[in-house]
């Protein structure tokens, strides 16, 4: 368990206190199926569920016996009970407890987890319209493109994350499965009514079909989800990085009084959270190759996936909590400098008016090649410090022998990148 990002809502989750509830909530509720279904007396399922109680360290100690947890939660419960707990376990296999359970945890994990995403795109939201107007320059390669506007880029973030809780919404449904079917799933010593009322009343769904285990194609699915996720906010917090050298500095992780950035160096302002959610975001998706690992067993099952699951689904579901919270801190943080911004866009000179420049060249009927070449011509003179890009065009004869100066003007202004701003703001909802 990675205690260090653990948050009190997930972490409760994936204790062995919440693990053992449910436990004991599944096998109560299964005597409880089994006398409605007249299957054992109906006062003895009473008494299991007005007794029934467990103890983390007795079962510890048992368990150091018996090597086996369930055996060992059962005789511990067993001890609480009385005569009635004959009843407890009546053809169920340890994986019906430890399959449905981890449903059950994963189905919780997963609503805390669309509760972050809802709450990171608020905050996204919020500083997408704040900046949506704010000029900035583009970048493909890391070198200069055209014009966008911060607000933009905010707002493509925004759609990012929208997708991630479509994509975890689906998933839930997927995972949100246990099973109550006995040793090889075939419900040879459990009635199936009975695996449906317990799943019904847990919040599941039963599995059409099982073996002794849920199928792991389900886990393999919720991982790759998380580890998605992971990848989207890494992609953000490299943004982010990279959008604070100290050559570009047009945001800066939010630096705290007192704060230290180096222990030799007292000038730095390192984006270490930023930096903290990439490293994580690479244990989410080793993770995830665990998971897909899980999917081939022997047979009916093995026992190979069981390891590797207590601790890659319980650290991934704390690791990913912990960094949606941390994400939506830096959004909501951000230093932004709009001034840096408009003077790393005039860097160029109006370089990134070119295409402006080329597509009115050939509306003008210059032929593309001739056009792209007369542009290219008059921006490498820019590039080389002679004037700016609307005074080399202006001077650049296949240019102005189709283009009035006006014209040039005209085109060189940020106004024709930014005129669908508006439209693609409404159509992801952010008006």
């Amino acid at each position: 368990m990675i205690d260090r990002y653990s948050r009190p809502e997930m972490s409760k989750i994936w204790s062995d206190q919440r693990k053992f509830e449910i436990w004991l909530e599944i096998e109560v509720l299964a005597c409880e199926a089994m006398a409605e279904l007249c299957q054992i007396p109906k006062e003895d399922a009473a008494e299991i569920r007005k007794r029934a109680r467990f103890s983390i360290p007795k079962i510890l100690e048992i368990e150091k016996r018996t090597n086996h947890d369930v055996i060992a939660f059962l005789e511990n419960v067993a001890e609480s009970v009385g005569p009635a707990s004959r009843w407890i376990h009546q053809g169920l296999t340890s994986s019906d407890i430890l399959d449905t359970t981890l449903a059950v945890q994963l189905n919780e994990s997963c609503q805390i987890l669309l509760d972050d995403l809802e709450a990171l795109r608020s905050v996204i939201a919020d500083q997408a319209r704040r900046y949506k107007m704010t000029p900035m320059i583009g970048r493909s390669h890391g070198v200069h493109a055209e014009p966008i506007t911060f607000g933009l880029k905010l707002a493509l973030m925004y759609d990012e994350f929208g997708r991630a809780i479509e994509r975890l919404t689906q998933t839930r449904e997927r995972i949100r499965v246990g099973k109550i079917s006995g040793a090889v799933g075939t419900h040879a010593h459990i009635d199936p009514k009975i695996e449906r009322s317990v799943c019904e009343r847990l919040g599941l769904k039963p599995a059409t079909l099982s073996t002794q285990i849920v199928q792991r194609d389900r886990h393999a699915e919720f991982m790759t989800t998380l580890a998605v996720i992971a990848s989207s906010i890494d992609r953000w917090a490299t943004e982010f990085r990279h959008l604070q050298r100290t050559e570009v500095l047009e945001v800066e992780e939010f630096f705290g009084e007192g704060q230290k950035g180096s222990s030799a160096m007292p000038h730095k302002r390192n984006p270490i959270t930023n930096e903290r959610l990439s490293g994580l975001a690479r244990v989410i998706r080793g993770n995830a190759v665990v998971a897909l690992e899980n999917v081939a067993l022997w047979h009916e099952r093995d026992i190979s996936h069981s390891s590797a699951e207590r601790i890659i689904l319980p650290d991934s579901c704390i690791l990913l909590d912990y960094m949606l919270a941390k994400l939506r801190d830096v959004v909501e943080k951000l230093q932004v400098y709009p001034d840096r911004m408009a003077e790393n866009l005039a860097l160029t000179k109006g370089l990134y008016f070119s295409q402006s420049i080329l597509l009115a060249l050939t509306r003008a009927g210059a032929e593309r090649k001739n056009a792209y070449e007369a542009v290219q011509r008059a921006a490498m003179k820019t590039w080389k410090g002679e004037g700016t890009f609307a005074e080399n065009a202006k001077r650049e004869p296949e240019i102005a022998a189709r283009l009035s100066p006006e014209e040039i003007d005209r085109l060189c202004s940020l106004d024709i990148h930014f005129k669908h701003v508006d439209a693609t703001f409404k159509a992801l909802g952010l008006e």
